[in-house]
């Protein structure tokens, strides 16, 4: 299923927080020889989760973590405008109605679906939220990812080549991409919207009796 969690709520969930962590250090580091910072738990964190992101989480039916998505709006910091708009030739992505989608994450042994559900999620935070556009930065292995769930992006600005190209991508969510990207995860839209409900029911039922 998916969760919704922003950072501050992490802590209700620490199990499921901390496979998350392990999983972008076994990704983004052991996997992918990214230049991150693991710490001595294991986790990969970075600046950015401290800035009070939301997290889109795909929990296993044993609670484990699948995957996960880290989302800001871009009218705070960013990673692509802090550190990747050369790729934008220095036009910095500023706006209330664009959001920046950060640390895709699968866990080792991941369904194919579990990336189409994380984006499927995507598209209930632009829906629900009132975003029009998530931007985010990409790799080329992630093309292959995109396409397969149809959620290709638009490409804004790109460098280098090969597997080693990197890409600046704004994303929409239209009625017939959810309807792509639903199938392509086995996820009716309603059970989608079931969950996002769900996470939010709760997180203001906390929020009123704090």
């Amino acid at each position: 299923m998916i969760r919704y969690l922003y950072a501050d709520q992490l802590a209700q969930e620490p199990g499921l927080a901390h496979a998350m962590f392990r999983d972008r250090a076994d990704q983004f580091h052991t996997r992918l020889g990214w230049e991150v910072q693991v710490d001595e738990n294991g986790e990969e964190r970075d600046a950015y989760d401290g800035l009070s992101p939301l997290y889109v989480i795909w929990q296993n039916a044993d609670g484990g973590h699948g995957g996960s998505m880290r989302f800001l709006p871009t009218v705070g910091r960013t990673m692509v405008n802090d550190h990747f708009s050369h790729l934008t030739d220095g036009v910095l992505i500023q706006s209330p109605v664009i959001w920046e989608c950060t640390r895709f994450c699968l866990s080792r042994g991941a369904s194919a679906k579990v990336s189409a559900a994380l984006m499927l999620a995507g598209g209930e935070i632009m829906q629900n939220f009132g975003v029009r556009h998530f931007v985010g930065v990409f790799d080329a292995r992630m093309v292959r990812i995109y396409r397969r769930i149809g959620a290709s992006p638009e490409v804004l600005g790109s460098d280098g080549a090969g597997r080693a190209k990197i890409s600046v991508g704004l994303w929409a969510f239209t009625p017939e991409a959810q309807a792509r990207v639903a199938e392509a995860a086995g996820i009716s839209a309603a059970q989608s919207r079931q969950w996002f409900n769900q996470s939010f029911d709760s997180a203001n039922q906390l929020a009123a009796s704090a």
